[in-house]
């Protein structure tokens, strides 16, 4: 039986560069329609609805904007433990009314976390009232998306 791995793309597309997660997934969804195993989801801005598709993944990336102190459009990623200290570092600056880190906690308490998780987090330039990214982050999703497809080809292996 073949892993389940579920990309989550987070963020809010009206707030400028926080909205980097949602177009990573809406780009892997185009180019990889039919990727066996694998479920692309915009999760927006969250919410507790998510909870059932983290809980039924055996593996989980989210793709997300992240305050890393590194130049806007960096690319950078967390496995495992890693993952989980950078939302606890995250949880404190989230524009959502649920953070990831709720919902990671929830699925925790269940014991159905998934085993494998990965955050790839983009560092935005500017959140503000604005429906496009900055272009620095907006050259970033080709990249974005080659990481994710790197961690999907590792677990899937």
């Amino acid at each position: 039986m073949m892993n389940k791995t579920l990309v989550l793309g987070i963020g809010n597309p009206l707030m400028q560069d926080d909205g980097i997660g949602v177009y990573v997934v809406q780009k892997l969804r185009a180019d990889y329609p039919n990727l066996p195993g694998v479920e692309f989801v915009d999760g927006g801005t969250l919410s507790f609805s998510l909870i059932g598709a983290i809980e039924e993944a055996d593996n989980l990336i989210v793709v997300d904007a992240a305050q890393m102190d590194t130049v806007p459009g960096a690319v950078l990623h967390f496995l495992g433990d890693a993952m989980d200290n950078m939302l606890g570092l995250q949880k404190n600056s989230s524009v959502h009314d649920v953070t990831l880190i709720d919902l990671m906690s929830i699925a925790l308490l269940a014991d159905r976390l998934p085993t494998k998780r990965a955050l790839v987090g983009i560092q935005p330039e500017c959140i503000g009232w604005r429906m496009e990214l900055s272009p620095v982050v907006d050259c970033a999703i080709p990249e974005a998306c080659q990481v994710v497809m790197e961690i999907i080809k590792q677990w899937h292996i």
